[in-house]
């Protein structure tokens, strides 16, 4: 007996130590705490993890930028590695984590630093050090003129908290925008809103697959014609889903995207990919690339891609001789409910991670800060079409008159650009971002997994009926592990659990039930023996 209680126990406490085999790397770790005062009698060499696009203007701002605050602070040395995809920093973070080799300062988003804070203490809570007096943002002991924490806009500072606590601070902000070849939207006969609407869009968009005798699409004279084209069907899920007012995850994590209000969207989808009248970047290419060239009527792609967007984009992955030229109009894009928009807020953020030494986390957040200065903001919003993230940068005199010189030039002042700057900026009210959580990051790519393989399903001839769709729910659910928090909205049931799952919570309430059974035949021993 004696033998089977300790068995139970072993097995009870293995698996109570499951969750807690990936937190090693903070081992060592104490949590930060401000020092007094930073010692500027040693130096410090912190890294920078970034991610620039191959964009070398942006680089050389980063690269300025680090000049200038060593300037500023020459005991600190500032090394930078440059990525061009968010994804492989995160896994390059996933990676470090174990060996206590993280960077100190990293370009990131949310739902990654949702999964780094499964190590405890990896990434430095940021509130209480965001308001100290000395080294917080706006502190008296800083040798820059850092914005204040009222200064950053609110809307994206609250981003950048997790369960209430505030762990990296908005770098940039952009939003989508729907890029519009306006000039073939009157020969199509159509007069554009000033607030498109997803109906408008896709009947514009059928209307322009009419062909000639010889199979060329009448509106431009071509044999290849993709009327809209959406870069990331991630967002264009999330969006819809927000503009529906229907379920997509909520604040503890559980995932409702597998819903009728999706099958809804995901039919709407099927009858477009269909006709051929709707495609996504993962099926045909970048979106910009079919516009430039004249073969695409709505391109809808990030704000930040606006020097893509255009006859004449300052940049191109087409050559000179396929460009069609054609008026460009930058729109927010399309609405459920014009009455009452809603559009995704994306961007960068940047964290800070937790190291043994606190006057090195210390050196990383002043250059942290540094980043919200005017000088970075203002240069590294000018590259693409980005919003700065403070209202210190919007109201500079700097940054109101590059906006006022809209259109004087297709390089720092292409009109398309700053429209879509201008854009986010107008509509910051109507922005939104969905809920942080480990697994948020895979939610986010299931979402626009169901609408490339409904699409890819009808361009190869299939149906996508509601057969296809529960096959596609499950499928989802399974690549991207969501299975354990999935709640059905369409049934009220928790989603079935996959095999590993089940077999540790029977294992784990096996062991309960074993340890309560003995434990309950001890106690009744007992009672007898007193009698």
């Amino acid at each position: 007996m004696k033998n089977a209680k300790r068995l139970l126990a072993a097995l009870l406490c293995a698996l109570c130590m499951i969750p807690l085999a990936g937190c090693h790397g903070s081992r060592g770790y104490d949590s930060f705490v401000m020092p007094e005062s930073f010692d500027t009698s040693r130096s410090f060499e912190i890294s920078f993890w970034a991610k620039n696009d191959n964009n070398k203007t942006q680089t050389e701002i980063y690269r300025r930028a680090i000049s200038d605050f060593e300037a500023l602070y020459p005991n600190i040395r500032v090394t930078m590695r440059s990525y061009t995809d968010y994804g492989k920093i995160y896994n390059d973070v996933i990676t470090n984590i174990p060996t206590g080799t993280t960077p100190n300062v990293c370009i990131t988003y949310p739902d990654h630093i949702a999964t780094y804070l499964l190590a405890p203490l990896c990434v430095v809570p940021l509130d209480e050090v965001i308001d100290d007096a000395r080294y917080g943002l706006g502190g008296s002991e800083l040798r820059f003129d850092s914005p204040t924490r009222g200064e950053i806009v609110p809307q994206y500072l609250s981003e950048c908290a997790i369960n209430g606590t505030t762990y990296a601070l908005p770098f940039m902000r952009s939003t989508e925008a729907c890029y519009i070849n306006k000039t073939m939207l009157d020969k199509l006969g159509y007069e554009l809103p000033e607030v498109l609407t997803w109906d408008f869009l896709w009947e514009a968009s059928e209307a322009a697959m009419a062909k000639d005798a010889d199979g060329n699409f009448l509106v431009n004279g071509q044999k290849v014609l993709i009327p809209f084209i959406y870069k990331s069907t991630d967002n264009m899920m999330i969006q819809l889903l927000r503009q529906m007012d229907a379920p997509y995850s909520d604040a503890d994590g559980n995932i409702l995207i597998f819903s009728g209000e999706t099958r809804e969207v995901l039919r709407t989808v099927a009858g477009h990919a269909r006709t051929r009248a709707f495609s996504t970047f993962g099926i045909s290419s970048y979106p910009g690339n079919f516009l430039n060239a004249g073969q695409c009527l709505f391109a809808i792609d990030s704000t930040a891609g606006a020097t893509w967007m255009g006859s004449s984009a300052p940049h191109m992955d087409i050559s000179a001789d396929k460009v069609v030229p054609f008026e460009t109009v930058v729109r927010p894009v399309p609405q459920v409910d014009p009455a009452n928009p809603k559009m995704i807020s994306q961007g960068p953020s940047v964290c800070v991670f937790n190291k043994r030494d606190p006057q090195e986390v210390l050196a990383a957040w002043l250059f942290t800060q540094y980043l919200l200065t005017n000088e970075v903001q203002i240069a590294y919003s000018e590259t693409e079409g980005y919003l700065p993230v403070t209202t210190k940068a919007h109201g500079s005199a700097e940054y109101r008159d590059y906006l006022a010189r809209a259109g004087e030039d297709d390089e720092l002042h292409y009109a398309v650009k700053i429209e879509a700057s201008k854009l986010l900026l107008e509509n910051t009210g109507s922005t939104f971002t969905t809920p942080v959580f480990n697994g948020s990051a895979s939610l986010r790519n299931a979402a626009g997994f169901l609408i490339e393989q409904t699409a890819r399903q009808e361009r190869r001839g299939e149906a996508a009926d509601d057969a296809f769709f529960d096959s596609l729910f499950h499928s989802a659910a399974s690549l991207y592990r969501l299975n354990q928090r999935v709640v059905s909205s369409e049934r009220g049931e928790l989603g079935a659990l996959p095999g590993e799952a089940r077999a540790l919570l029977i294992a784990l309430g096996a062991a309960w039930i074993g340890i309560a059974v003995y434990a309950g035949r001890d106690l009744l021993k007992e009672k007898r023996k007193k009698r």
